[in-house]
């Protein structure tokens, strides 16, 4: 079997209404697939993480850059593939849109592995520790809006998610800190006294910032604080979690077992938190994984993207097995976004449905146990929203 294409689809669509974090704004919502054809008429599909202009760009490594790379090559050798492809992108990036460009092309490779051999990407990687997995629900997004308006609408959001059946909820902050330890306050007013909230910073204080937040959700009981300050602090993060009880988490915005390897040396996450469609996809990623347990740190994926990021996920939750074992383990969660995503929603076949799975399944979603992903994408629904 030989490699003979390999094509990017970036999908682009209106959002409803503007939805922001603590870096910008956005009102469209991007998707980037990469399609890898063989000679055999098995196809995989994979994703990369990156939005908007960032996605165009990243098309041009894949198409332009890897592709001439690893045409005619066997699918099957994943690995052989990964280390020829960042061996020659080494001198032009370790980390950022090359590893998130190779990133999506791996995941594919992973998806027609599956499909060659009959076996959910789960089972390839050594079997399924769980045929559900437990969903938290994040939403209660920055919007151009004054902070009070914002806090009272954060109230009913986080009830509305609490109600809808997922098992924790996670919102976003960024105002500053005096704002967002209301908007903190107003997410546990929400949810009651009895359930897990988190909270996304992405990595929006200086340290004293984030003390004086995250000493705030010590008080409120939360039970992560995400990317509290910058991704390159690892000195500021190894410092929060010293200081706080909340456990802080982050990695979203790592690359590749080498900056995995000093972030986790640095100790300063008590949850990792790697992007499988960023980070190297699913090769490297299993590389992460062994390095993130032999520091007994736990993880919960990050997870935003279309239904191809959310499958790759769902296997690789149901193929990771629990830190700490135990009769009662704390099992991994999957990041679900609340929000409007058409191309989560609409993209596939035969879609997951979640939102009604979380609902009527206790907060869990079945994992796909077809071969490979496990899903298949709608043709008509990638030719409707593609731009690129």
């Amino acid at each position: 079997m030989k490699i003979t294409r390999i094509t990017s689809h970036v999908l682009s669509c209106d959002m409803p209404e503007v939805l922001g974090y603590s870096q910008q704004y956005y009102a469209k919502r991007t998707a980037h697939l990469v399609e890898v054809e063989t000679d055999e008429g098995v196809t995989g599909w994979g994703e990369c993480f990156g939005p908007g202009p960032v996605a165009v760009a990243n098309k041009g490594i894949v198409e332009g850059v890897i592709q001439p790379m690893i045409l005619g090559l066997d699918p099957m050798d994943r690995d052989v593939i990964w280390h020829k492809v960042y061996n020659l992108l080494r001198d032009h990036g370790q980390k950022g849109m090359p590893l998130q460009s190779l990133s999506g092309v791996d995941i594919a490779l992973w998806d027609i592995a599956g499909k060659v051999t009959g076996q959910p990407i789960a089972k390839l990687i050594g079997g399924v520790h769980r045929d559900s997995v437990g969903v938290y629900g994040y939403g209660m997004m920055l919007r151009p809006e004054p902070a009070a308006e914002m806090a009272a609408r954060f109230v009913d959001e986080a009830a509305a998610i609490r109600d809808a059946g997922f098992r924790a909820t996670k919102m976003k902050v960024g105002l500053g800190p005096r704002d967002d330890i209301r908007l903190a306050e107003a997410v546990r007013r929400g949810v009651g006294d009895d359930f897990d909230f988190m909270v996304d910073a992405n990595h929006a204080y200086t340290t004293a910032d984030a003390f004086h937040v995250g000493r705030a959700l010590d008080e409120l009981g939360a039970y992560w604080f995400e990317e509290p300050v910058a991704p390159e602090d690892h000195a500021g993060y190894a410092e929060l979690r010293a200081g706080l009880t909340t456990n802080i988490a982050g990695g979203e915005a790592e690359f590749s077992r080498w900056g995995w390897k000093a972030l986790l040396e640095s100790r300063g996450l008590s949850i990792a938190q790697p992007e499988v469609c960023a980070l190297g996809g699913i090769t490297e990623y299993l590389r992460v994984l062994a390095l993130c347990h032999a520091h007994f740190t736990p993880v919960v994926n990050h997870v935003w993207g279309s239904a191809i990021a959310v499958a790759a996920n769902l296997q690789l939750l149901a193929a990771m097995p629990p830190l700490p074992g135990g009769l009662f383990p704390r099992e991994p969660w999957l990041e679900f976004d609340t929000t409007d995503n058409k191309f989560r929603d609409n993209l596939l076949t035969e879609p997951i449905n979640i939102q009604s799975q979380v609902k009527t399944n206790n907060g869990a979603v079945a994992v796909p146990m077809g071969p490979g992903l496990g899903v298949t994408p709608d043709r008509d629904v990638i030719a409707a929203y593609r731009i690129a």
